[in-house]
């Protein structure tokens, strides 16, 4: 995952670079490895991936909403041998980036032209409608183009259901701004992502800080489906700082569920909960 505020436009949630197998020795004194976890994504592809952990998260795409993680199957696996040490935390975790092109659609060929939904017909302009109609379209392709067949190489189930799905919300990929109407067509997709994760019986919770959330989504009324979603707070640098931010003010009016921080080259994550 990506630990902090990057200006490409095609930013991951994982770091690059090579990984060392289990946490640093600064970490060892002040938390048992068995109660940590990691999130690993396309740029660890080839790397040593870290042992001991309690549990894994693993990035489902290539670093933007259209391309999948190549390696996906080969860290499915690993999350799956985690060793689960920590209650409140399922061994395999999985995150997809996000992003609503809608300002930019002369230039994105994933840009939906029909459908109907809360904010109405999606008719292929920008709206709300159709920003909605995309995030269900990048969700449900998540699922059955990328994650099911990697699910079954891994051998672990490859249906949504009884998984967590992190919505990775970061200013590096490409969102649409300029007015209260922008922020309120990104969140309209991030609705529609995660409608499509609800109906099909996963849980689902959103990644991002709160500087980064803001300027995306700015303020999330009491009727959106986003709403009761858990935060995975990130910018971190130490173990002690993700425990800080574990009491700070979630991203909606949902808990504090994770926080990351860099482990030795490495994202760490640590169960708030």
């Amino acid at each position: 995952m990506k630990r902090a505020v990057r200006s490409t436009m095609v930013v991951g949630l994982a770091v690059a670079g090579a990984l060392l197998a289990g946490p640093t020795a600064a970490d060892a004194a002040t938390a048992p490895a068995s109660t940590l976890g990691y999130d690993v994504s396309h740029p660890q592809c080839g790397s040593v991936l870290p042992t001991g952990q309690a549990f894994g998260i693993i990035g489902v795409n290539g670093g933007t909403a259209a391309k999948v993680n190549p390696c996906l199957a080969t860290e499915l696996r690993w999350a799956a041998g985690s060793s689960g040490a920590v209650a409140a935390q399922p061994k395999v975790q999985l995150y997809v980036n996000t992003a609503n092109p809608g300002q930019v659609i002369d230039q994105v060929t994933t840009w939906p032209t029909t459908g109907s939904n809360r904010y109405g017909t999606c008719t292929g302009t920008n709206s709300a409608a159709c920003s909605y109609q995309y995030g269900q379209q990048r969700a449900a392709n998540d699922v059955q183009a990328y994650f099911a067949p990697a699910a079954r190489a891994a051998g672990i189930a490859s249906g949504p259901a009884g998984y967590t799905w992190w919505l990775d919300v970061e200013t590096g990929n490409t969102w649409q701004t300029g007015s209260t109407a922008a922020l309120a067509r990104n969140r309209a997709t991030l609705e529609g992502m995660a409608d499509y994760f609800t109906s099909a019986g996963a849980r689902v919770g959103l990644y991002s800080t709160a500087r980064q959330w803001g300027r995306i989504v700015g303020t999330v009324p009491a009727t959106s489906t986003l709403r009761p979603l858990s935060s995975w707070l990130a910018g971190a640098s130490t173990l002690n700082g993700a425990r800080s931010n574990c009491s700070r003010t979630p991203l909606t009016g949902g808990p504090v569920r994770l926080a990351q921080y860099v482990s030795g080259g490495l994202d760490g994550d640590v169960s708030c909960r």
